[in-house]
């Protein structure tokens, strides 16, 4: 709440909302329960949408609108362990709520022609889609590239819309809404869940087990006024000073909290999706029993 109260005191309602950026976020979300909704007849072979994958895409709208414009965002610039949960907002929770919510009708018209259809299926091939999302996030957690691109916009900007795409990229593998992309089966992509966890853990506790602070962008006043200057309204100034005044944690805890906070929500994210996949992986293997024992006593079946 102290926070929250240090926060509103001082920057205005547009540092804080970016109410361009918010309001795009709701016409996208209307938008998109029009489309799924009263204009969905426009759509070859197109079935209504369940509620709850209209909430979850909704949803995931508005995790990326506070992950990149809403306070979230703004308060990423003042600590790390905010910057953390702005990322894990990102690149954790906002593509599978997308994704689950997009209908298969709704995507499939971009797969019209065989040569879209098959440049995409080598672009997105499963193994480099893993190792090339947790490379790049990987390689954004070294100290001295993270530091460049946070005093960097267009070069920051251009970095984290490449990060998104290519987690768009890894979660299309396990939760794509495209049948005919689904090349995993309910075994490999419980692996390649697995997998990305792992590949992840490097970056993490590098994070959470330095035995000093590694990023100059939140212990440096001059630095850190620079990265927060540029989430600000066109003419905004930072003095150095204001540094002080958003110290709640020490520079240690505040790093150390922040690879906390990114290693759980991806770990309670992964079970998550895990649990759904399980789910699935035995709604399947009923049905196929079912339809064995059927056509071993079709008689006893009708019965």
């Amino acid at each position: 709440m102290k926070m929250w109260d240090l926060v509103t005191s001082q920057f205005s309602f547009t540092a804080l909302w970016s109410p361009v950026f918010l309001a795009g976020t709701v016409v996208a979300a209307l938008l998109y329960l029009a489309v799924v909704g009263p204009l969905r007849s426009r759509f070859t072979h197109a079935v209504p949408v369940p509620w709850y994958k209209k909430m979850s895409f909704v949803a995931g709208l508005f995790a990326f609108y506070l992950g990149f414009g809403g306070p979230v965002y703004l308060i990423g610039h003042l600590m790390f362990s905010a910057h953390m949960f702005k990322m894990a907002f990102v690149y954790f929770i906002t593509p599978p709520l997308l994704m689950f919510g997009t209908p298969a009708w709704l995507v499939r018209p971009l797969f019209r022609y065989r040569a879209v259809e098959k440049l995409f299926k080598i672009v997105m091939h499963p193994f480099p889609s893993l190792f090339m999302f947790n490379l790049l996030v990987s390689l954004y957690h070294i100290p001295q590239l993270f530091d460049h691109l946070m005093a960097n916009y267009t070069l920051h900007i251009g970095y984290q819309a490449v990060l998104f795409v290519t987690a768009l990229f890894m979660w299309w593998q396990v939760l794509t809404p495209l049948p005919e992309f689904d090349r995993l089966s309910d075994i490999k992509k419980i692996a390649y869940v697995f997998a990305n966890s792992a590949l992840l853990l490097p970056a993490c506790a590098l994070i959470i087990f330095a035995d000093h602070t590694i990023y100059a962008t939140y212990t440096d006043p001059a630095k850190w006024a620079t990265a927060l200057g540029y989430c600000l309204p066109a003419g905004t100034t930072v003095p150095p000073q204001l540094f002080e005044t958003f110290s709640l944690l020490s520079p240690m805890e505040d790093q150390q909290l922040g690879g906390i906070v990114m290693k759980l929500t991806q770990e309670t994210v992964f079970m998550i999706v895990l649990g759904h996949i399980f789910y699935h992986w035995v709604k399947k293997e009923k049905k196929v029993v079912d339809i064995q024992d059927f056509q071993r006593y079709p008689r006893l079946s009708n019965k």
